[in-house]
């Protein structure tokens, strides 16, 4: 399994805003170029990311975006999960972990991939935004 550079950029970024929290609003100007990311990539992602009810945005001179929660409360699965869709790796098993396969077998494929889905999951709901902010 492999995330796309949406979630690495993400998490970077949602650390850079953890740091902030309930101190100051951030500019996307200001976080692009603390982490090397492209302005414009980290404004798409903050849609999503703001979508999902994780940052907020202010307007104005005294704008920019913050947590919507928080970092206690926030788990890498959460913003994983708003930044690349369906938590889903195999395409035979949904996010809850049933089984959907075009041959309606019991193979034993399956039940490791409900076990890899589930361990994946798992750990990502384990970690909150706050242990990985330094």
């Amino acid at each position: 399994m492999k995330f796309s550079t949406r979630t690495t950029y993400g998490l970077r970024a949602m650390i850079y805003l953890s740091k902030y929290w309930q101190k100051e609003k951030i500019s996307i100007a200001s976080i692009a170029k603390a982490e090397g990311i492209s302005s414009k990539y980290l404004e798409r992602l903050f849609a999503k990311l703001k979508k999902e009810d994780l940052i907020v945005a202010e307007k104005g001179s005294s704008g920019g975006y913050a947590l919507a929660r928080d970092p206690k409360e926030v788990t890498v699965f959460d913003i994983v999960k708003s930044l690349e869709g369906k938590m889903s790796p195999f395409h035979c098993v949904d996010e809850s972990g049933k089984v959907y396969c075009g041959k309606n077998c019991k193979c034993g494929a399956t039940l490791v991939l409900v076990k890899v889905q589930k361990a994946i999951n798992d750990t990502l709901k384990g970690i909150k935004l706050k242990d990985i902010s330094k």
